[in-house]
């Protein structure tokens, strides 16, 4: 304990002292949303003026308006390879930003893949984190996310930490000891919050539907986002359920309370919640802290698809922009155009597929609104004859399952592209449906 405390002292710094640990030539990986070291990384760009350059800086769903991301001033000599974008990077790239640019992944291999790599550059890896308060033993908690940051530790990364009273202590994989932490700050602001989205009629109408679909005794994965919300609300009828999850939700905690989950059927990790990140609001840090039945686990093994397929009756539920003729789900990009991440889509969906009784979802409204040429806002279908051109596939052909809108439900698996289309127009805004039939005819895919 006194060694503990003794070692806790000497690494105790002030922001500008901890970022003095880092040189030029640095692989910079940021904790994941929630997690993220927020007053460290607001003043991150200031290595800069210290005659610090070519930083490479990772990052995967950011929440914060940091100035190395959105103030142009530093494009020459802070590079940002984003796994997932938030708005801010969008915006930054929409702007015309020349340092940032996505990095193609599936969570489960983001981190062993992206390392390699870089560490192939003769790059040396720091990690920059937040923790909630040591324990008597010497152990940090890194909270909020877990998702490759235990995995960044024990490569041998240069840990700065953020050690904050605020961010709930949670249990995993995501225990960091003292010694493994070359610099700590201490701060205090409050744990990052979304608010709980909510869900219109049609989320409900979609919700709604897949949860017809949601056996008893289920293993689940959802996101966040009015379609999941709407769903974890339908699903509260359901007993026996179980979570297996990449983000743990505010919906999440509605489904235990409510006795709909109880993890007993699993057959993997039973009796625990698993993800390997939270984000929501304070009523689900509350919830999770100190809660031992609430696990955080490294992305390479919450998203392994093998491991998800152990799960009981693994079911995952993802989103996307856009649905071909052929089952292709373009599901973070707009045509060419990056706008989130592929994220754990293709893992979840292979992995709940793989699972004895498993099934995977993909839910989207039938249309959206968009300009036309002329500036106005009309609606367009998302089941389509053929994605945009330049469009990125998320989830293949040949790993979807289940396509579902506020219209009804497209058992795709097995089928072939006639069968397809046929289904797919079928889920279609009504007022679409002759047009998509005229261009499945057209180009040889209804007879």
């Amino acid at each position: 304990m006194f060694h503990a405390q003794e070692l806790y002292r000497e690494k105790s710094k002030t922001i500008m002292q901890a970022l003095s640990l880092i040189r030029s030539g640095d692989m910079i990986v940021t904790s994941l949303a929630g997690g993220e070291p927020v007053d460290i990384l607001n003043e991150l760009h200031t290595v800069t003026e210290q005659g610090v350059s070519n930083i490479d800086i990772s990052n995967c769903l950011p929440i914060g308006n940091y100035p190395f991301i959105v103030n142009p001033d530093y494009q020459d000599k802070i590079t940002l390879s984003s796994w997932f974008y938030g708005p801010q990077v969008r915006s930054a790239v929409a702007k015309g930003a020349t340092n940032i640019s996505h990095v193609p992944q599936h969570l489960h291999s983001a981190f062993s893949r992206r390392n390699y790599a870089r560490l192939q550059d003769n790059r040396r890896l720091v990690l920059l984190v937040t923790c909630s308060p040591m324990d008597e033993h010497g152990y940090l908690s890194m909270s909020l996310s877990c998702t490759y940051e235990r995995e960044a530790v024990d490569a041998g990364a240069l840990v700065i930490a953020e050690v904050n009273p605020n961010m709930p202590r949670t249990f995993g994989d995501n225990t960091i000891h003292i010694s493994e932490i070359a610099a700590l700050v201490e701060t205090s602001h409050a744990a990052p919050t979304i608010p709980i989205a909510p869900f219109s009629d049609k989320d409900v109408q979609i919700g709604n539907f897949i949860a017809e679909h949601v056996e008893d005794g289920a293993t689940i994965q959802l996101g966040i986002g009015g379609i999941p919300n709407a769903l974890a609300a339908a699903l509260t009828n359901k007993r026996h359920l179980g979570i297996h999850t990449e983000m743990f939700t505010d919906g999440m905690v509605d489904l235990i309370e409510c006795g709909a989950v109880d993890n007993s059927m699993k057959g993997l990790n039973n009796h625990k919640s698993i993800a390997t990140f939270a984000l929501g609001t304070q009523r689900l840090y509350d919830f999770i802290g100190n809660n031992p039945s609430v696990e955080l686990r490294n992305g390479n093994y919450t998203n392994d698809p093998y491991v998800l397929a152990q799960n009981h009756k693994m079911t995952s539920i993802n989103t996307s922009l856009e649905v071909d003729f052929f089952g292709q789900c373009a599901s973070e990009a707009i045509g060419p155009v990056q706008f989130s991440g592929t994220g754990g889509q293709a893992d979840t969906s292979i992995g709940a597929q793989l699972s004895p009784g498993g099934k995977s979802f993909i839910a989207l409204y039938a249309t959206a609104n968009v300009k036309n040429e002329a500036g106005e806002r009309i609606p367009v279908s998302k089941i389509v004859p053929f994605l945009k051109q330049g469009s990125i596939v998320s989830l293949s052909r040949n790993d979807v399952d289940y396509v579902v809108t506020e219209y009804g439900v497209a058992s795709l698996r097995g089928r072939s592209i006639v069968e397809r289309t046929k289904r797919l127009i079928a889920i279609a805004h009504p007022d679409f449906r002759d047009e998509l039939t005229f261009e499945g005819k057209k180009n040889g895919f209804i007879y």
